[in-house]
């Protein structure tokens, strides 16, 4: 039974990492609906060849910080278990790749392309994995100090604060150290609004997302026979609670409407195995409810010129999610327990200080050596025409 039983993991974290695989076309096309009609080529080209870039990076640095484990030996001994290992890598890179396509949206029709490629190589084979390893394979001690201290480890089953905190308290880093887009701001406070150019490609992109997402959460069980349809139905109840509460609050926009879900599903990825489906409608609704308020808030009263929200929505949200899970993860509110508040606020905070560390030692660094942003004319001309020569829908032939 044991051959059996191995090649059935291994086709269930493949099914997995390809439902994952999916998402980022969700991404691409959710950026794609936001950002004006001038960097819609952009958007698209980043999601793939950064991908691709996480791929690289992981493969032969990254997989290797978090797990301890690399790839340099024979193909027959890679192959040993059906490959699993080589398929869990997949699984996993299909988390680690969503850091980049999470900054993406937050620098969105002001970044250079090729400064943002080296960016993502360094997080995801650096950044990332230090975190990731420290949560999820237990590398430092850390969480066996949590243990010792709280009867419990920090605990996040499918990446609240290991992928969407990191990645949107990274996007942070980036968008404060690039700047807001030209004529965003004026000195004498007026906002130039920049509205979406395409909300059926946004909520395309938020639909391939929400679908995806239940690989990105059932799977992470990462073994059949630890799969739950508990997470599958607290997913869901989560998505539900974001997406009425971003309706109630965003007052129909379908902006809000559709990041909703996203939302939602941010939050309850930590604590996806443990709350009850009420509490995940709880958490899923908190998450809506933040994502609206602090999107609005950081835009217009602050000025941070964050293009998807992706720091209200991946960095607080994920934040939150991690929260979340030792609030109603606990067996007073309806949960399985074996978790602990104090724990699960040690870790998010750790998270959140790595990500932010992370993210400005690397576009800090970038923007000294190579620059971080197009130039006024580039940004002008948008960055299809300015980086790929051409428009997402041109009217006339491309001169070569």
């Amino acid at each position: 039974m044991e051959p059996l039983k191995t090649s059935a993991d291994v086709l269930f974290i493949l099914l997995g990492a390809i439902m994952i695989l999916a998402m980022h076309a969700g991404f691409a096309f959710l950026e794609l609906g936001t950002v004006r009609k001038k960097n819609q080529v952009n958007a698209l080209v980043k999601i793939l060849t950064d991908f691709s870039v996480s791929t690289l990076a992981y493969f032969f640095v990254g997989y290797g910080i978090a797990y301890g484990v690399h790839f340099f030996s024979s193909a027959e001994a890679l192959a040993q278990k059906s490959g699993y290992e080589l398929v869990r890598f997949f699984f996993l890179l299909t988390f680690a790749a969503a850091i980049p396509a999470i900054v993406s949206g937050g620098i969105a029709e002001r970044a250079k392309f090729n400064s943002q490629l080296l960016a993502t190589g360094l997080l995801v084979g650096l950044v990332y994995p230090f975190f990731e390893g420290i949560a999820w394979n237990g590398n430092f001690g850390v969480q066996a100090w949590l243990k010792s201290l709280f009867d419990a480890e920090f605990h996040d089953f499918a990446g609240s604060v290991v992928v969407h905190a990191m990645g949107g308290w990274i996007a942070l880093a980036a968008v404060l150290l690039l700047g807001a887009r030209r004529g965003r701001y004026t000195r004498e406070g007026a906002i130039s609004a920049h509205p979406p150019s395409s909300i059926p490609f946004l909520a395309l992109g938020a639909w391939v997302l929400t679908v995806g997402w239940f690989g990105f959460n059932v799977m992470s069980a990462q073994t059949i026979d630890k799969i739950s349809g508990l997470v599958a139905i607290n997913s869901l109840m989560a998505m539900v609670g974001g997406t009425l509460a971003a309706l109630a609050a965003g007052r129909n926009d379908p902006g809000f409407v559709h990041n909703g879900p996203l939302a939602g599903l941010v939050a309850i990825c930590a604590g996806s195995d443990l709350m009850h489906p009420i509490g995940a409608l709880v958490t899923g609704a908190v998450a809506g409810l933040l994502f609206v308020y602090l999107f609005t808030l950081t835009q217009n009263r602050w000025k941070i010129d964050d293009v998807l929200g992706v720091w209200p929505l991946h960095g607080l949200c994920g934040a939150w999610g991690g929260l979340a899970a030792g609030i109603f993860g606990a067996k007073a509110l309806g949960g399985l327990g074996r978790v602990s508040f104090v724990a699960q606020f040690v870790g998010t905070a750790l998270g959140i200080a790595i990500a932010l560390a992370g993210g400005f030692a690397v576009y800090g660094l970038l923007k000294q050596l190579l620059g971080l942003r197009l130039g006024p004319e580039e940004e002008f001309n948008g960055a299809d025409l300015s980086i790929h020569k051409i428009g997402a829908t041109p009217e006339r032939e491309v001169p070569w």
